[in-house]
């Protein structure tokens, strides 16, 4: 019973492959940025990751991450309605209030969510 489930596995695989629809595993050997070179040498045009604007290797970006690692630890261990909203949450809602000429801001609660609102 066990070689014939092992068998379908297989078959379902081999036809995901020929319909074009089985995902293979894309190595990235460059930083994450817009233009990425993958491990066969190619470059392409990274749409898929949340790097939109291409800053996440910005050395401003870089050093103000280090001072966030050093205040408050790697990582916010969940989203803030989970966790609880943090300073720094408050800091940059109120930056972004006034660079928008808004009262208030409030930021998404994830980057699933941002996304979605991108939409």
């Amino acid at each position: 019973m066990r070689g014939d489930f092992y068998k379908q596995l297989t078959n379902d695989l081999e036809t995901a492959r020929a319909e074009g629809l089985f995902k293979e595993e894309r190595i990235i050997t460059s930083a994450q940025q817009a233009d990425i070179t993958v491990a066969d040498g190619s470059h392409v045009i990274n749409f898929c990751a949340n790097n939109y604007l291409g800053l996440a290797n910005h050395p401003e970006l870089i050093n103000a991450a280090k001072a966030g690692m050093d205040s408050h630890g790697f990582g916010m261990a969940s989203v803030r309605f989970i966790c609880g909203t943090q300073d720094s949450h408050k800091a940059l809602e109120q930056k972004l209030a006034s660079f928008l000429g808004m009262e208030d801001a409030i930021l998404y609660s994830s980057c699933f969510d941002a996304n979605g609102g991108l939409v």
